[in-house]
């Protein structure tokens, strides 16, 4: 069974995403869908204009309203300052891989001068990305720590920033729009848009295909800092200590990643599909409880109240629930990759002739799966409730 779950905007219906491929049952949904109570979805302006050619509404958008760049609330500082972490070790991680490797290691990886001078540009780009988040917090900020990295070649190194790119990306995309300070996330969200885009250029360089989806998605703060944290060796004393948990380590034990090909870095590679729907992912993770993270000051935890018994899948607009085949050590299992489309297969008609459906598999891309013990109704915005249900996790998975 499995089980992808959407909430779409009431009298938005035609609109929906297609959730799974198969029928899909029944469930009584922990969130209470409201009636719209205002006309505004019929387009007809329903109040004076404040301003000229301005309607009425929206945030901090009247000519009192001064913005204030500065957190403005736990939330705020605990986000941010974790941001400013993902920051510190892409500054790092490029210029380490620049160090570490020769020219001719770089070659060897189809990777020449100009792709070397991409990655020092990069670099760059998170010295501004690190000041950006630095002047928003003050004197009190997160400084840059130590580092240790899992890779010994060039293509190991493109394998792990690429998705180290995508969960620092996901990370935001999944607190952006709550921060309570508006001012502050309109500029974090200028800068999380260069991010999407290195990400891009490290699949590009991978030789994968450098957006095979049509929407990207986001994932809470604690599952960023779950796959961040252990590659954080020591900080600077005066680093405060984060909120977010540290869920138990997920492995995915039976796919090769990268994958060994002959793939080499190109615009946009046609290259066979990575994965498919059917596949068994075999899945072993560890016990609560291991120091982690910088100076082992963190322990991994979960709230999960029960066993394991389901894999979420996060990507896109959707996240879609399988069933986990649980072993008997109680730490490892295995699930089946999940079909379905994130809009229903659409067709149509040009110049009166009938063109092939178009459709966007749920499963695809660089995405995020974890085991949980329950499989609540959650939508992308409120999906940061499902951490109370983490037993380990998340995984990266390379999907496409």
């Amino acid at each position: 069974m499995h089980l992808s779950r959407f909430a779409g905007l009431v009298g938005a219906a035609t609109c929906l995403p297609l959730l799974s491929a198969k029928p899909v049952p029944t469930w009584t949904p922990d969130v209470t869908h409201q009636p719209v109570p205002y006309d505004y979805v019929r387009g007809n302006i329903q109040n004076p204009l404040p301003e000229p050619h301005t309607p009425a509404g929206g945030a901090d958008t009247s000519p009192s309203s001064a913005p204030f760049y500065h957190p403005i609330s736990d939330f705020d500082w605990e986000s941010l300052n974790l941001a400013l972490h993902q920051e510190y070790i892409e500054l790092d991680l490029f210029r380490f891989a620049l160090k570490k490797f020769s020219k001719e290691e770089f070659a060897a990886a189809g990777l020449g001068d100009n792709d070397r001078y991409l990655l020092e540009f990069m670099s760059d780009q998170e010295v501004g990305h690190a000041r950006l988040i630095t002047n928003i917090l003050g004197p009190h900020a997160a400084r840059e720590c130590t580092y240790s990295y899992p890779f010994q070649t060039v293509k190991e190194f493109l394998s792990f920033s690429q998705k180290l790119t995508k969960w620092g990306e996901a990370g935001v995309y999944g607190f952006l729009p709550h921060l309570d300070s508006r001012a502050t996330a309109s500029l974090l969200l200028q800068s999380i848009t260069t991010e999407a885009r290195q990400q891009m250029i490290f699949r590009q360089m991978e030789g994968l295909h450098p957006m095979p989806v049509w929407f990207e998605p986001a994932i809470p703060q604690s599952w960023a800092w779950t796959l961040l944290a252990p590659y954080i060796t020591s900080c600077p004393t005066g680093n405060s200590k984060l909120v977010w948990a540290n869920f138990p380590a997920l492995n995915i034990t039976n796919v090769e990643d990268p994958p060994k090909d002959t793939a080499k870095p190109a615009i946009a590679p046609i290259t066979p599909s990575l994965s498919k729907p059917g596949r068994t992912l075999s899945l072993s993770w560890e016990k609560p409880g291991k120091k982690v993270g910088p100076d082992d000051k963190y322990t991994t935890s979960t709230q999960a109240q029960g066993p394991a018994r389901y894999v979420v899948w996060v990507s896109q607009l959707n996240h879609t629930y399988t069933d986990l085949t649980l072993g008997k050590d109680g730490l490892s299992g295995s699930t089946v990759q999940p079909d379905g489309f994130v809009y229903p297969p659409e067709g149509g008609l040009v110049d009166g002739k009938p063109f092939k459906p178009v459709a966007d598999p749920v499963v695809n891309g660089t995405m995020f799966i974890a085991v949980v013990d329950s499989n609540p109704y959650l939508t992308g915005y409120n999906f940061s409730l499902i951490n109370k249900h983490v037993v380990a996790g998340p995984a990266m998975y390379v999907a496409g």
